[in-house]
């Protein structure tokens, strides 16, 4: 069995919903419908941010050695206003950590936007970090030559019927949307490895 390690936050955890409903659980029964072998193993802990990702990424890859590596952080540096420049330093530090220790994986990085429209908040300057938020993870991307899912939350975002009450939240059924947004990038680095 090959693993494939989706390292992320409450969007990858599946925050309020049962294991079963998260992405990579339904990530998994894509993956044993096609018979292909692998495990889809979900470390998606809830308000992470992307520095809290780098402290933890040693102990995940001393426990698992990915085949394929899918970083799904930042939706918490963006609420919180942290710096893009800083976010793209702790994500550009996941992966290449990852690269040292498994050159072999193959790597991809979900793009993420903010679940809301921040412009009617009138705050200066924050609809510009909200384009350079979303902005850098296509550049990192593209920059560190991976695969990219470019909105792990397309069809989902600002969709009420699609997410829990908090309306950040995907629900049961975006979380299926967010396992067909991330299969379409996965599914073809599958017949690869293979």
């Amino acid at each position: 069995m090959k693993n494939i390690l989706f390292f992320g936050d409450s969007l990858t955890a599946g925050y309020g919903l049962p294991a079963a409903d998260s992405f990579p659980a339904q990530i998994q029964q894509k993956l044993d419908a096609a018979g292909l072998q692998y495990r889809a193993l979900n470390y998606g802990v809830s308000g992470e941010t992307s520095a809290g990702g780098r402290q933890r990424l040693p102990s995940v890859l001393a426990r698992q050695a990915p085949d394929i590596f899918v970083l799904a952080l930042g939706a918490n540096d963006g609420l919180r206003g942290i710096a893009v420049r800083e976010t793209v330093a702790n994500l550009r530090y996941i992966l290449t950590e990852v690269r040292r220790q498994f050159p072999q994986a193959q790597l991809v990085l979900a793009g993420l936007e903010f679940p809301f429209d921040l412009g009617p908040l009138g705050v200066p300057g924050l609809a510009r970090y909200a384009q350079e938020f979303a902005g850098l993870f296509r550049s990192l991307a593209e920059a560190e030559g991976i695969a990219f899912v470019p909105s792990l939350l397309a069809g989902v975002l600002g969709r009420p019927q699609l997410n829990l009450p908090d309306r950040v939240h995907p629900n049961a059924a975006g979380q299926r949307l967010l396992a067909a947004n991330v299969w379409t990038v996965l599914e073809p680095l599958l017949q690869v490895a293979a």
